[in-house]
């Protein structure tokens, strides 16, 4: 059923369903982390950091929000996401107002500033996804976004 032979980037030697498992793993894994590397070295973020431009990038786009509603989307701890806020605020580009009605909820909101450097930055972020997405046919890219919202969710068939 499985040809071993052509999937040994993990040397484990296990049942053909654990080596077909590693090593899809370690594809997606690998794909992953080079695309953010030539994404990176396009330059299109600037200065900022992978969390730092998905922050900015959810406030222009969602509006503001809590620190938590802001972990959840990002998928980034809380702990994580206090220290790229605090980043953040001490640039100016965003800044934490408490919210009249519940003094213990405090929103989290682009200044002027913060605004300005995302509508710039955002569209050539999206051009350099472009670029390297055209590796896949627009048929690929449909596929690869259902596989991976159904590994997202844990689906099962």
């Amino acid at each position: 059923m499985f040809d071993i032979e052509f999937m040994i980037p993990t040397h484990y030697l296990g049942t053909p369903q654990e080596i077909l498992a590693l090593d899809t793993y370690i594809k997606l894994t690998r794909a992953v982390n080079t695309l953010e590397g030539r994404l990176n070295r396009r330059g299109a973020m600037g200065d900022l950091t992978a969390s730092q431009f998905g922050v900015l990038e959810a406030l222009l786009h969602l509006g503001p929000m809590c620190a938590g509603e802001l972990s959840n989307k990002l998928l980034k701890s809380t702990g994580n996401m206090t220290m790229v806020l605090d980043n953040l605020e001490k640039r100016g580009l965003v800044r934490r107002v408490r919210d009249h009605e519940d003094r213990r909820m405090i929103m989290i909101e682009l200044t002027p500033e913060g605004r300005e450097l995302i509508e710039t930055i955002f569209p050539a972020q999206v051009n350099a996804i472009l670029a390297e997405m055209q590796t896949l046919s627009e048929n690929e890219q449909r596929e690869l976004a259902s596989l991976c919202r159904k590994l997202g969710k844990g689906e099962r068939g």
